[in-house]
């Protein structure tokens, strides 16, 4: 089968890519523009484009399929040539459901911690050797492509993204899986861009409802208000199962699990961690996985890249990057920071990078997020608000908006990284928050100076 990826180069597209390579499917890609470590990965594979940009050439009577990205236009040259040859397009939910209409489908929903909770899923799987499918939006110790699809394996896992399938299919990812085993995190939200009000966002999540098969399981946080009222008036003829966050301690920096067999150390912490652990613990019994057998493989999780992630530790000094960007996200790291180095100086840095966060009246939503810090930074770039075609927003704005006069605001990146290089950072946690780079800072540099 040949498969040709308008958009190749996005996280989850290149994924797709080089999993139907490795399945000898014939790939062929193209975008204008790759960054790493798609570039790397797409290189590795001998799956990037001979040239960057549209070529409607690329595009002839012999594909089987397109799979269509969302970095993708209406107006793409090789998506209208597709359409004209009537060429089979299909958005990336699309694809993935057309290749495990015959398998369990384990969707993973909610605003905010899916990806740890795939992930979490992924890597108890993988420590019992139960060889299953999967798609998740972030690298995993242990796995080299984030997406697998086989013939035989009776369990898909996915991550439920709410945001639109692709430029010619506006509905949601999680509407087009068909979750035999759903799960949903909670509700907060988010990509105003496409959901102007809150009413017509936390709709998806109903609708997300309606699509499980009949007969399946929705596992729900039932500490999300919002989600526990949206699941349990549901008159759906499905089971329901609620979690909650579990009992546990903070002893000299670990976290503890509390069980009926003991206390277990994790390598992660955070009550919002704590809760998406008792999430995945509820789907994992649901694939055959026993509450016993998966505490113990849990306590070896590490965490997903850039969720809450450590990347970088010298004496007593740390530095830990999370991928937040909702306000309700941001102030859980930060809380979850503060109360596993309750005897260090916090500092949180946060980038204003997504569509809603550069949003001025959206903004107003980060009020207090960044009050348990003891330094609080946050940084924007002109250069991504144009690129977003945001109307201007300027310091003075965000102070106002996060509550907080004497906020660090910093809107050139040279000056974020003179001042970061600046800080003392004895006996203290750098928190670096953002779904973007912080313009290119170079950590590198960071981590030299704090071992001085």
């Amino acid at each position: 089968m040949r498969v040709h990826f308008i958009a190749i180069g996005g996280a989850a597209m290149h994924n797709l890519a080089i999993a139907l390579k490795i399945k000898n499917y014939v790939v062929t890609g193209s975008d204008d523009i790759i960054n790493d470590p798609s570039k790397s990965r797409l290189k590795f594979h001998d799956l990037y484009p001979d040239k960057l940009g549209w070529d409607e050439s690329r595009i002839n009577s012999d594909i089987d399929a397109i799979v269509l990205g969302m970095h993708a236009r209406e107006d793409n040259p090789e998506l209208i040539k597709a359409q004209k040859l009537n060429l089979e397009i299909f958005s990336y939910p699309e694809f993935i459901f057309n290749q495990s209409k015959f398998k369990t489908r384990v969707v993973i929903g909610g605003s905010h911690g899916k990806t740890t909770i795939t992930s979490m899923i992924l890597h108890v799987m993988n420590y019992y050797d139960k060889d299953i499918d999967y798609m998740v939006g972030a690298q995993l110790d242990g796995f080299d492509v984030m997406v697998k699809l086989t013939d035989t394996n009776d369990f898909i896992v996915l991550e439920g993204d709410e945001y639109l399938s692709s430029p010619i299919d506006k509905r949601p990812k999680f509407h087009l899986y068909k979750p035999n085993i759903a799960l949903l995190s909670g509700i907060a939200w988010d990509h105003i861009n496409v959901f102007p009000t809150f009413d017509i966002y936390k709709n998806q999540f109903t609708i997300f409802l309606e699509t499980i098969v009949e007969g399946g399981s929705i596992t729900y946080n039932s500490e999300d208000i919002i989600t526990k009222n949206i699941v349990e008036s549901s008159n759906r003829s499905i089971r329901k199962f609620n979690y909650s966050t579990p009992n546990y301690k903070i002893v000299k920096g670990v976290t503890y699990l509390q069980t009926n067999e003991g206390d277990l150390p994790l390598e992660i912490f955070g009550k919002h961690n704590l809760n998406n652990l008792m999430g995945a613990k509820w789907i994992c019994q649901h694939m055959g996985v026993d509450e016993d057998d998966f505490f113990q493989a849990i306590t070896s999780f590490k965490g997903a890249s850039n969720r809450l992630e450590k990347i970088f530790e010298f004496k007593n000094n740390y530095i830990f990057k999370d991928f937040a960007h909702s306000p309700s996200k941001v102030k859980a790291t930060l809380e979850a920071v503060r109360n596993q180095f309750s005897n260090h100086k916090i500092i949180a840095c946060f980038e204003l990078h997504t569509f809603s966060s550069l949003n001025s009246e959206f903004l107003l939503q980060y009020k207090n997020t960044l009050k348990d810090a003891d330094v609080a930074i946050v940084y924007f770039s002109n250069k991504t608000k144009l690129s977003k075609k945001r109307e201007q927003i300027n310091i003075d704005d965000v102070r106002l908006s996060f509550n907080n006069l004497k906020l660090d605001v910093f809107d050139n990146p040279l000056d974020l990284n003179n001042y970061l290089n600046s800080l003392n950072y004895n006996n203290s946690v750098l928190l670096m928050m953002s779904s973007g780079n912080f313009g290119n800072l170079n950590f590198e540099k960071l981590k030299e100076i704090i071992k001085l």
